[in-house]
């Protein structure tokens, strides 16, 4: 039997392969959606990614035969373990070809990694972090992913259950159709919340960009700050992700609850450019923006990245609001679905805002853990 050599990527040639393994995983899959290498590359960029400065991270490619048969990350996320007062290590980027023997040596690589540090227990997928593309999917896989969401071949599941990791927790996708979300009593109740709390309700300001993501920043750690497994982000962490966001930004689907003046919430929808991308089979940025340009006005479908409010202002109801003016405004300009995703099955609030919408749930996707 051939060895399986795993080996941390140590070149612009290893850091490549890297990059480009999922092609060869998933070239028959109808519902992979091919990332832009451009992003790829940046998300494992320690030198210029922001979550790398308070990260420790080491990239791994698993070959038998001289060929790529895996890959996977290993991450010690030191702001996490601040946080929640833990002391685990994470995987990431995990990609295999059916075979447990090599899903295995890329996750003992991973715990070699990790034992310097003396990690109590290991979780994932984070691809790096609770703030990026999370978790494995377990349920929806006939489904094309939104923007920013994680896809996986059904197998993933078993290789990573065999090894060992036990479900610590699942993310819910709820799909949203604009020809079910609405109703009488949701519209009372979002006339209620209006009068009674006085809250307004506004769509986000470009030509004030920069104060408007400070606003939101300050909304962002506060609301979600209580959440199994959140991580605030940096200032540094944060703008980047505005600047990346910018350019497919639609101003009236970023909605900013205020009570006045102070920010107490705020929703952020993006267009799903998933159903452009998608055609961009080789994931190079040129032909991914043609795509996107040609593309536009097929796209039917949003995501809900981020909806919350801060913890003082929850009795309020200003989460449905929030919700409910998406729906509102996302009709509006012609987009038919809608995913808010994802929301901690145990998120009792937030589901139940979303069911309010009479949203259904999708596609699942599971958090890992395995005690060391």
């Amino acid at each position: 039997m051939s060895t399986i050599m795993v080996r941390p990527i140590a070149t612009r040639q290893d850091e490549l392969a890297f990059i480009r393994f999922p092609w060869s995983i998933y070239r028959n899959s109808p519902a992979w959606v091919p990332p832009l290498l451009m992003d790829r590359k940046k998300l494992i960029d320690r030198k210029k990614n922001p979550f790398y400065k308070h990260a420790e991270a080491e990239f791994f490619l698993a070959e038998r035969d001289g060929e790529v048969v895996g890959r996977i990350g290993a991450i010690l996320n030191h702001n996490h373990n601040k946080e929640h007062h833990e002391n685990i290590g994470f995987f990431g980027f995990f990609e295999s070809v059916h075979d447990q023997q090599v899903a295995n040596a890329l996750f003992d690589e991973v715990r070699k990694f990790l034992a310097r540090f003396n990690v109590t227990a290991l979780r994932g997928p984070a691809n790096p972090s609770v703030n990026d593309e999370y978790g494995l999917l377990v349920d929806g896989f006939d489904v094309t992913p939104m923007l920013l969401m994680p896809y996986n071949p059904p197998y993933y599941a078993a290789l990573i259950e065999s090894y060992g990791f036990r479900k610590v927790k699942d993310l819910y996708a709820y799909l949203l159709n604009q020809d079910e979300v609405y109703s009488e009593r949701l519209e009372r109740a979002v006339s209620i919340v209006k009068q009674r709390y006085n809250i307004e309700f506004r769509s986000l300001n470009m030509k004030k960009f920069h104060e408007e993501v400070e606003r939101i920043k300050v909304v962002y750690n506060a609301a979600w700050q209580h959440n199994w497994g959140e991580v605030p982000m940096t200032d540094e962490e944060m703008d980047a992700l505005a600047a990346d966001l910018k350019a497919v930004v639609v101003p009236d689907l970023v909605i900013i609850a205020e009570y006045k003046g102070k920010p107490i919430g705020f929703g952020l929808t993006i267009p799903d450019i998933n159903m452009a991308l998608r055609y961009n089979k080789r994931g190079y940025l040129v032909p991914g923006i043609w795509h996107l340009l040609t593309k536009k006005k097929k796209i039917n479908a949003c995501r809900i990245i981020a909806l919350g409010v801060v913890p003082e202002y929850l009795h309020t109801g200003a989460a449905n609001v929030l919700f409910y003016e998406t729906a509102r405004r996302a009709k509006r300009l012609g987009y038919h679905f809608g995913e808010a995703s994802w929301i901690l099955e145990d998120n009792l609030q937030m589901n139940r805002a979303a069911e309010a919408m009479r949203g259904k749930i999708t596609k699942r996707y599971r958090i890992y853990q395995m005690e060391l």
